[in-house]
């Protein structure tokens, strides 16, 4: 597709930022990139934006000068932010008539268009039901095909560095981290991959993209163990793993996130998915090359880690959205 108008939300995030410089380079899109904080603007420029706007889930009053002539949207989202997203997806139908496209960036696991979860079936826990924040991915889903629009959702796995933003003092200073996935493998997917599949869906449009769902993993599934090694090689310095008790972890976070990481020690997450491959072509990134080099914004995989977490220990981030 041409001549499109893409509003990129969250465009000052990990894949945000990814997805803004790639656009940048694609003749007959108009990026509209959105910022919460003003003193993003000028990065967002900077990086490619044709347009910059204020955007805030929690503010009605900035949707619609953000909508205004979109074709396309990207719609990300931080977790406890559900509640704001679930109403932005009411307005965006609104606009279903030229908003021809949404890409919506999600978690497998909870959905029932394309499978059938039960909630009330936890994948390895007898009597319990699936983690409230999976759920919560496939509500942010379901809000934008029960609007009418055209949907894309890229369900991926727990992004690389993720679960080390916590830890980072430690790292630099003692040279370890901490977490209660033990020896378990997860395929961990590097957020600029997710970027450029979202970049390959906005460009292609819903013609070929449109109510299709898309599992994106990394290349191979790692432990704590192994993610540390090739931490240590990017650094040049030994870095250690040292479990963690998931009631530990529980008291760090809260329950919701540590139910959530129950599916990271459960096997959930450790099969790689080709659709990766199928949309663009080529392999994952795999986690020491994200590490050492460039994305499309700039940034190596190493900067990027020191950059900013929702997650802080002794906070529960999600308290709010798990009443929604």
């Amino acid at each position: 597709m041409t001549n499109q108008t893409i509003l990129i939300t969250s465009a000052t995030g990990r894949i945000g930022k990814e997805l803004v410089a790639r656009l940048a380079t694609v003749d007959g899109i108009t990026t509209r990139a959105c910022y919460f904080s003003e003193d993003k603007a000028d990065m967002l420029t900077s990086l490619g934006a044709d347009e910059v706007v204020k955007f805030d889930l929690s503010d009605p009053a900035t949707w619609g000068p953000a909508l205004d002539g979109v074709t396309a949207v990207y719609s990300a989202s931080l977790d406890p932010m559900l509640e704001g997203h679930l109403a932005f997806c009411k307005e965006l139908g609104k606009h279903r008539d030229t908003v021809k496209h949404v890409v919506r960036v999600s978690c497998m696991g909870a959905d029932t268009n394309t499978a059938s979860y039960d909630p009330d079936q936890h994948a390895s826990r007898a009597g319990a039901g699936i983690p409230l924040m999976l759920q919560h991915y496939w509500w942010g889903e379901k809000a934008l095909i029960d609007a009418g629009l055209n949907v894309t959702a890229l369900r991926n796995n727990f992004f690389m560095n993720h679960l080390l933003k916590t830890d980072c003092e430690t790292i630099d200073a003692e040279g370890w981290f901490s977490n209660p996935l033990g020896d378990m493998r997860n395929s961990f997917v590097a957020t600029r991959d997710i970027a450029e599949a979202t970049a390959v869906c906005l460009i292609e449009g819903p013609e070929r993209h449109g109510n299709k769902f898309y599992d994106i993993t990394g290349p191979a599934p790692q432990s704590m163990s192994e993610i540390a090694a090739d931490l240590g090689r990017a650094m040049g310095k030994t870095i250690e793993y040292r479990a963690q008790s998931m009631v530990d972890f529980e008291n760090d976070f809260g329950a919701t996130r540590a139910e959530f990481f129950e599916y990271l020690t459960n096997g959930f997450y450790t099969r790689c998915s080709p659709d990766f491959y199928n949309l663009t072509g080529h392999k994952p990134t795999s986690y020491y090359d994200y590490l050492t080099t460039k994305g499309a914004s700039g940034e190596t995989g190493l900067e990027e880690l020191y950059q900013g977490n929702l997650w802080k220990k002794g906070v529960d981030a999600m308290k709010d959205a798990a009443k929604v």
